[in-house]
């Protein structure tokens, strides 16, 4: 995707000097464009903690690079053993970060310590490029269920989506999961509007996915968390796209917090609910999502402040709530299967079931 006209990832090897990593500091958009050089694991740990990048699939993509770089200082066993489980702790939900590091040591077990570094960066840069045509997919078959409902609409009616938190580029390689379709739907000349939930406590949404839109150009309307259900009353939204952290083989979705309530509306309104993923955000070990996927506890922090910028052009923190109150953060949810209406993935649309994933993916059911 372009910022500026500039096309970029969301991750990148310098070229200069051909080892250290860029991102974006995601914390200081959309007021500040801040791009960060990773040159060791820590760097990389704190990153992903502090959400300065964010993302299922980005996640495990610059944890990839953030092992690549630990075997910089040391590729023996121990210590690659020992940075991998670090880098593998750092949010404990999104299931992408296991499957990258995991696919990380297969790669990098066998291989002799000299070999390892040069392994690494392959087999990250990899991970890279598969998570962006996994991505470029999941919009073109997602394409498909907006041309269906602008076919419907007719010549003059626009498509109305809403989404939850951040499912765009930023939030992937390249592309995004739950955006993808709706950047593609816009390039081809379809009318598209899309309803952005703020998503608090960390605004992902009013800030992460209201620049990516803006800057693509796709019309869109930044709406408070609780307005969804209200605009699907009143027939204002004519889907619900969202991306996800995990999915269960059963169709269980693990989402920002606040995906649950939104789904639920949706049933109630009539109103398709599509989840966007690609497969590696799939975890065939887990069967049961409101029992087995863990659901990260954040500091309470990020629900009693707020960062914004000021009319003079600082970026502040300001308090909230009185002194001494305490706040819960549990950063995501879980979904039923029972209220989404399919998974959206590289390799087509599906059931939300054990069934419909089998149909897509028979070598892993």
């Amino acid at each position: 995707m372009k910022i500026g006209n500039v096309p970029y990832r969301s991750v990148w090897v310098d070229q200069q000097d051909g080892w250290s990593v860029h991102i974006f500091d995601q914390t200081r958009l959309p007021w500040e464009l801040d791009i960060l050089r990773l040159t060791e694991r820590d760097q990389v740990a704190r990153a992903i903690v502090t959400m300065q990048v964010r993302g299922a699939p980005l996640i495990g993509a610059v944890a990839a690079y953030g092992l690549a770089l630990a075997l910089r200082a040391d590729a023996g066993d121990a210590a690659m053993e020992r940075d991998a489980a670090l880098l593998a702790g750092t949010r404990p939900t999104a299931i992408n970060l296991r499957w990258a590091i995991e696919r990380m040591l297969a790669r990098l077990r066998p291989l002799p310590a000299a070999e390892r570094v040069a392994a690494a960066y392959d087999e990250a840069g990899r991970i890279c490029d598969e998570d962006a045509a996994q991505n470029e997919a999941i919009g073109r078959h997602g394409l498909r269920l907006i041309q269906e409902i602008a076919a419907r609409r007719g010549a003059d009616g626009v498509v109305n989506i809403l989404t939850h938190c951040n499912a765009g580029w930023i939030a992937t390689v390249d592309w995004g999961t739950a955006l993808a379709p709706i950047y593609m739907a816009h390039d081809a000349g379809l009318k598209v509007h899309v309803w952005v939930d703020e998503t608090r406590p960390r605004n992902q949404g009013a800030s992460l996915t209201a620049w990516e839109l803006g800057s693509h150009g796709v019309p869109h309307t930044v709406v408070a968390d609780n307005a969804g259900g209200h605009l699907m009353q009143h027939g204002m939204v004519d889907m619900v796209i969202v991306g996800t952290d995990r999915v269960t083989r059963s169709g269980d979705v693990a989402n920002k917090i606040g995906t649950y309530l939104k789904a639920l509306a949706a049933q109630d309104n009539d109103v398709p609910f599509w989840v966007a993923l690609p497969s590696t955000t799939i975890d065939w070990r887990v069967q049961d999502g409101l029992a087995e996927i863990p659901i990260e506890e954040r500091g309470g922090a990020e629900v009693t402040a707020i960062t914004g910028r000021t009319a003079d052009g600082r970026i502040e923190t300001v308090q909230l709530t009185p002194p001494g109150s305490g706040a819960a953060n549990p950063a995501f949810d879980v979904t039923p299967a029972r209220l989404v209406t399919g998974l959206i993935t590289e390799r087509g649309c599906c059931d939300a079931s054990r069934d419909g994933l089998a149909g897509l993916f028979p070598e892993q059911a």
